[in-house]
């Protein structure tokens, strides 16, 4: 992947992407046989490229499309509960234009954040491989070089967090050992140099219908982001 690259072009390569024979089968058969409530779709099937303003001051990264959310509509966190969480609480935080997404052509603009995944394809059962959240590292790399005035990162759940720390280590941040682990509501500043990471369990169903995960958890943990990013 070329170092320096447009956003259209990046959009291109991630959607073209076929590098994991598991993701493709298993995106494309959902695709395929759909879901009775959106027989009517024609569902995205393809890898997901991230979202937003292009000069965001927030980086919000996720786990992965969901199959019928995602996978479906081929924008991030649109068509599915956990969209419903997150954008409505973007919304309320002034940093989108409404509080639903529900299909690519639905309106909705964010102001100064992009929202990404560690892997842009939908897996069985919402869980990667180790390997495939390696083939799509460079996706996020590359997004992470054009978004040159990020501050903040906002990670929901652990293999995000993860992920958006290696990021910045490939990116040359030198993570203090032992490594910091995931917990909701962590928030690691290292001193004004790198962007800050702010942690918050995946708006997932499992979290939210369970209670583990509520709007004023996701909240705070939405406004504590904004703050670091310095966005008003």
């Amino acid at each position: 992947m070329a170092a320096m690259i447009d956003f259209p072009e990046l959009e291109k390569q991630i959607t073209a992407c076929r590098l994991c024979p598991r993701l493709v089968a298993h995106r494309e058969e959902v695709a395929r046989t759909r879901r009775r409530a959106f027989r009517d779709w024609e569902y995205w099937g393809k890898p997901v490229p991230g979202f937003g303003d292009p000069a965001a001051r927030l980086l919000v990264v996720g786990l992965a499309p969901a199959a019928h959310g995602a996978n479906r509509t081929g924008r991030m966190f649109t068509g599915d509960r956990s969209g419903d969480w997150l954008y409505r609480a973007l919304f309320k935080a002034g940093l989108a234009s409404q509080a639903a997404s529900t299909d690519r052509q639905d309106g909705l603009t964010l102001k100064g954040v992009f929202i990404t995944a560690a892997c842009r394809c939908a897996p069985p059962d919402n869980q990667p491989s180790t390997q495939e959240l390696e083939s799509c590292r460079g996706f996020l790399d590359a997004e992470f070089r054009l978004l040159a005035k990020v501050k903040a990162v906002l990670a929901l759940g652990r293999i995000a967090f993860d992920g958006a720390l290696a990021l910045l280590e490939r990116h040359g941040l030198p993570i203090p050992r032992p490594r910091p682990q995931f917990a909701h509501g962590l928030r690691l500043d290292w001193a004004g140099k790198w962007p800050v990471v702010v942690a918050s369990y995946h708006p997932s169903q499992q979290n939210t219908q369970t209670g583990r995960l509520t709007e004023a958890m996701l909240d705070a943990a939405v406004a504590e982001a904004k703050a670091a990013a310095g966005l008003k």
